[in-house]
């Protein structure tokens, strides 16, 4: 038996913890797993082949480091194959943290040459230009986040194997970086004053070239082409990617928050962003059951998410748009943009219940067409002018953001319709070959393939039936 199919095999003999409340999903019918014509072994194999020894690439030629979002949902992933392995993840992850508490959103693998990526090392300069806010000296980052999804899948990760944790000491040592993190994003990103963190360049957010950031990114002067070279259009299409007007955009966003020795609180862009903010209460969630393990109490930070979620209500909440929309700090008005970032906050356990019901039906509407035009649930509004059902965040389906619609259809009750959104992710990451992101009308794979995260998400849905207990809330249940 080969390393994958040892590792698939070894995840089936015991049961998995997953936390979504209600009934587990229907098991999808599958060959065994360790059958070579298992999708647990093709997914399985994706992050066989993309781990570096430390931690795991996003795709070998596309994206040759860790990145900080795509590290947490592999892990989610990898807990179901190897747990040691993901706690490796995680840890490799935060040891890049920076003293001021930021999770850099890219650590650069030092055998990689410069030219394989853009901006690559020597554009951030995080040992020099990050030096006042606690850059590590010993590895080169970026300067900027990602979505803080790490402490929910640090507690999903311990889930899996609770007796590995509890020897290793995971938990105990991840609970106080995890705390930096979101204390830095609590505080040091409250750029509007009303308590949600702000992104302060839209790859921070992760959905990179989402028309959400259209109007913001207006205001700011490009920088010229000629004085970048961008690696991605080398694997991938151009007509599938951020165009070159935007990408100046970003380089010219990066490269003043650089010079501003990474600063906080001064540049162009401060939006606050619906799905960034629901991830960063969920995780709150997921930081008070970690200290509840340790033995600590964890209703300060139960609290701390409840009232981030009335916040995020008042804030971001559009009732004529039935959705949650971006908030452009700098200009102060809501960006009136339809993407799948303002349905994630149905991930929340204490949403609202009208709010969860309509973001439930705006899934299925004309604009996202889930269950009617779509297979999933795409990026951006189908009716949208900016729409491009091929050209990244603009339309396509991305397999992370239908992972954690999965989990919100779920936590509200929604388990026939998260059942269905369950079997398409499955079929269409397989017969994709675990693409990047698909067509959302289609299926047609885009981006690269052989994703990680499509594969470790797949792997979590794979096995989220395998333990008939774990109905219980991130908020509340299982207790040491």
């Amino acid at each position: 038996m080969d390393r994958t199919a040892q590792l698939v095999a070894r995840s089936t003999e015991r049961s998995i913890a997953y936390d979504p409340p209600g009934p587990p999903p229907s098991p999808a019918p599958s060959p065994a797993p360790s059958s070579p014509a298992s999708p647990h072994v093709r997914a399985a194999k994706v992050l066989e082949d993309n781990w570096t020894g430390t931690s795991t690439v996003p795709s070998r030629n596309l994206y040759p480091h860790q990145w900080s979002w795509d590290s947490a949902f592999i892990a989610i992933g990898l807990r179901h194959i190897s747990p040691l392995r993901a706690q490796t993840e995680l840890e490799t992850l935060l040891a890049a943290q920076w003293d001021d508490g930021r999770v850099p959103h890219i650590v650069f693998n030092p055998s990689v040459p410069l030219d394989a990526y853009f901006p690559s090392p020597d554009f951030w300069r995080s040992s020099t230009a990050g030096r006042a806010a606690g850059a590590p000296r010993t590895v080169q980052t970026s300067g900027i986040v990602q979505p803080p999804v790490h402490a929910l899948a640090a507690w999903l990760v311990h889930r899996a194997d609770p007796g590995l944790s509890r020897a290793r000491g995971f938990l105990t040592r991840m609970y106080p970086r995890l705390a930096a993190w979101h204390r830095y994003l609590l505080h040091r990103r409250d750029l509007g004053g009303a308590g949600l963190a702000s992104v302060v360049h839209p790859w921070e957010q992760g959905m990179d070239n989402s028309p959400c950031w259209d109007a913001p990114l207006a205001r700011v002067t490009p920088a010229p082409a000629r004085s970048f070279r961008r690696a991605d259009l080398d694997h991938g299409a151009p007509e599938d990617r951020p165009t070159d007007l935007d990408y100046g955009r970003y380089v010219r966003l990066a490269t003043a928050y650089r010079d501003g020795d990474y600063a906080d609180g001064s540049g162009d862009f401060a939006v606050e962003d619906p799905a960034f903010n629901a991830l960063l209460i969920a995780s709150e969630h997921a930081l008070a059951r970690i200290a509840e393990e340790l033995g600590a109490t964890g209703t300060a930070r139960q609290a701390r998410a409840r009232r981030l979620t009335a916040t995020l209500v008042d804030r971001l909440w559009d009732p004529a748009g039935n959705m949650f929309f971006c908030r452009d700090v700098r200009g102060g008005e809501l960006v009136p943009e339809r993407a799948v970032s303002g349905l994630i906050p149905l991930l929340l356990p204490d949403l609202p219940a009208d709010i969860a019901s309509t973001l439930i039906r705006t899934t299925r509407s004309a604009h996202f067409g889930l269950g009617t035009s779509t297979r999933l649930v795409p990026s951006y509004d189908l009716l949208g002018e900016a729409f491009d059902p091929h050209r990244y965040w603009r339309g396509p389906a991305w397999f992370n953001t239908n992972w954690l619609l999965e989990r919100g259809l779920r936590t509200h009750g929604e388990h026939r319709r998260a059942d269905a959104l369950r079997q398409a992710v499955l079929d269409i990451a397989d017969s994709s070959d675990f693409a990047e992101y698909v067509d959302p009308y289609t299926g047609e794979a885009c981006g690269a393939t052989g994703f990680s995260w499509t594969a470790a998400l797949s792997l979590d849905l794979l096995h989220s039936h395998t333990d008939p207990t774990a109905v219980k809330e991130l908020k509340g249940g299982n207790r040491r």
